[in-house]
């Protein structure tokens, strides 16, 4: 009697894949639980969050799924850390968050035809907005605040950490890239 070995599907999250995002969302908890995760701004806001751009990162150089996956420990953790309602609601805090990655993927995919380097800064704008206006919609749909008082605080977070997340992402997707092809071969 013979038997046969059956394979498994292909998984849509390779060994590779699995280690980034493994990575990256261990330095969104690490960010999470130092002063690194907040940069002061000059803004009545105080401080930019950097908490999301592992997963802005990750659904640029690994696909939509590990950005979900990233965004998703991303919102998981930030519900278990919560010390105010607003995050201990997971609908608040951990539904807009499992979209940072794939948004930041799909703009980025739409976009590198025509600059890859803009496409890595859109990309980031894009996740860094999928977070804030996320939450601060889901925070007026849920009754925590008010919409006025959502628009301000979305515009004076919005504004500092879309322009650190872009910084910051450009940055990491280049170098990562350049070490990746090689000094000459970088795509960027």
């Amino acid at each position: 009697m013979e038997h046969s070995i059956e394979t498994a599907p292909v998984s849509f999250l390779s060994t590779r894949k699995i280690v980034v995002a493994g990575i990256l969302a261990a330095i969104a908890i690490l960010l999470g639980s130092t002063p690194m995760g907040f940069v002061p701004v000059p803004t009545a806001a105080g401080s930019a969050t950097t908490m999301h751009i592992p997963a802005i990162i990750g659904g640029v150089l690994e696909g939509s799924p590990v950005g979900w996956l990233i965004g998703t420990i991303f919102g998981v953790y930030s519900f278990l850390r919560a010390q105010v309602p607003l995050f201990k609601d997971p609908l608040v805090a951990i539904l807009p968050r499992m979209l940072i990655g794939v948004t930041a993927y799909y703009t980025y995919a739409a976009f590198r035809r025509f600059n890859e380097i803009a496409a890595v800064g859109v990309a980031a704008a894009v996740g860094t907005l999928t977070n804030t206006i996320g939450v601060l919609s889901m925070a007026v749909v849920r009754g925590y605040m008010e919409a006025g008082d959502a628009l301000f605080i979305g515009v004076t977070h919005g504004i500092p950490e879309v322009i650190v997340a872009v910084l910051i992402t450009v940055a990491v997707v280049a170098a990562w890239k350049r070490l990746e092809y090689g000094r000459s071969g970088s795509r960027i």
